[in-house]
Formats: structure tokens, sequence, C-alpha cells
């Protein structure tokens, strides 16, 4: 049913990712479908790294130890944006193009009032991609 799955990672909040991780995980195994790991970053120094390249050293040890967790063959995918914050939904539809994947599997927050006036990173690559679209709470 899926060949591809591509899992938005933000290092920074790595610890809430893992029911979204598990279930990404446990659909690669399903079928057999690779799993691609995307960050994205800027060329800004910051907490995640110096530079892009120390950025995809930190996000290709993550996918290694999904990888070795879940049993499954994976990769990664960094895209490196002006202003991630700004950016993050167009780069993340971009990657999905670019990568043929045909699901993406990410973790979410409880919706509140914010949410309201201002659309979902899920919502908005279920409505700029063709791909489908899971969304993990917790």
């Amino acid at each position: 049913m899926f060949t591809k799955i591509m899992v938005p990672v933000d290092l920074a909040h790595a610890e809430k990712l893992e029911r979204g991780l598990k279930a990404a995980g446990d659909l690669g195994k399903l079928y057999g479908a690779s799993v691609v790991y995307v960050g994205v970053t800027s060329s800004a120094p910051g907490a995640l790294g110096h530079n892009p390249e120390e950025y995809r050293q930190k996000l290709d040890a993550f996918a290694k130890a999904q990888q070795s967790e879940h049993g499954l063959t994976s990769d990664i995918h960094v895209v490196v944006a002006h202003d991630p914050a700004v950016d993050i939904n167009q780069s993340l539809a971009r990657a999905v193009d670019e990568l043929g994947c045909d699901l993406v599997v990410m973790a979410t927050h409880v919706p509140n009032l914010a949410d309201h006036f201002m659309h979902s990173h899920g919502g908005q690559l279920a409505t700029h991609t063709k791909a489908s679209v899971l969304l993990v709470r917790g």
C-alpha cells in the first residue's frame, strides 16, 4: 500500500515524537516501505548545529538509532530554509514531492485556540501534496 514514508523530525523536540516514530516504524515494517526522516534547518548557526552539515550529522545519527530500534530501511533528507519557522510548510511539501513519498507520518499536538487561526503543518501537507498524511497525537 505504501512504499516511501516521510517522517518530519524536529530534533529540538525529539522526546515528543515517540508515538509518531513508532507508528512510522510499524507501518514501514508492515508494508516493507522505506522511511525517510526529514529535518528543516537554517544556514545560520543554532542550537542544533553550527551549519547545515553539523545538523545533517545529528539527523543521520537520529535516523540510524530509529533504524536500529525499528528494524527498517531509512534515509534522511535535510532542507535548508531561509527561515524554517516561516518556510516549514512549503519546505515539507516540496520534500514530499521531491522524495516521492506516498505517506507522511508526523507527531502533532492536541488542538488549541491558536489552531482556529493558523492551520497545522499536517493540515497544510494534506491539502498541498498527493501523499496521505497520518497525524499521531501524544
